[in-house]
């Protein structure tokens, strides 16, 4: 069975239907990248993974009963988010508190966990920095730690890499990369950077006028798309 399902999908917001009848599915150790003009629905389409948003039409199923339990989630970046006062130990840690449940305080497994995502994202030597006082490629490895802590099953990313320079968004999207095939971890991650996804994605969801789903061959194979000059 498929990690999750998108049956039949049709999302909007006041009313207005955007995306209509979508079909995917996700295994485990996939990376998705979800392609797609601005305002196609992307963004909505994720929200709506999350169970934030309800559908206007059609389901989303999880493999497991827990349903998001399983999913951690990295959303775009607000100028209020980036100065944060907070130091790196305490955002990350933070990832747990689902996990928590009724208990009001963290317990050894879950500082362990936040310790151990801290070290993968190489910033061991930052844990007690102030968030604030980081560049942005420092904050976006604070926030994809904090999202594994949540949940290392499914990885959701929104623009991951926006307003990152290009060395920077290069190491995002290597260390992204590593998590997906490292550690199994399923990546869903939305972005306009064609030549990226063509890279390290193994399957597309293209949505908006032309919606496709398939692997990156498939995808390349399509006369609907143009890919003069992606992934050179």
């Amino acid at each position: 069975m498929p990690q999750l399902t998108c049956k039949k999908l049709c999302l909007g917001y006041d009313g207005h239907e955007i995306v209509h009848n979508l079909n995917f599915s996700v295994e485990r150790g996939d990376y998705l990248c979800i392609l797609g003009e601005n305002g196609s629905g992307k963004t909505t389409l994720m929200k709506t993974i999350l169970g934030l948003n309800s559908p206007m039409g059609g389901k989303v199923v999880f493999e497991k009963e827990n349903k998001t339990g399983g999913i951690g989630y990295l959303p775009q970046q607000t100028m209020v988010q980036r100065d944060f006062p907070a130091s790196v130990w305490e955002i990350v840690l933070s990832g747990c508190q689902k996990k928590c449940g009724l208990r009001p305080f963290y317990n050894k497994i879950d500082k362990k966990t936040a310790l151990e995502n801290i070290e993968k994202m190489g910033l061991s030597e930052l844990k007690n920095r102030c968030y604030r006082e980081l560049s942005g490629g420092q904050q976006q490895r604070v926030l994809l730690a904090r999202a594994l802590c949540a949940a290392s099953d499914i990885l959701l990313l929104d623009e991951p890499v926006a307003g990152l320079d290009p060395k920077v968004t290069e190491e995002m999207y290597s260390l992204i990369n590593e998590i997906n095939k490292k550690y199994n971890t399923t990546i869903i991650m939305i972005s306009h950077d064609v030549s990226a996804a063509l890279k390290y994605a193994d399957k597309i969801l293209h949505i908006g006028n032309e919606v496709f789903f398939g692997t990156k061959d498939e995808y390349l194979n399509n006369p609907s798309f143009n890919f003069s000059g992606a992934g050179e």
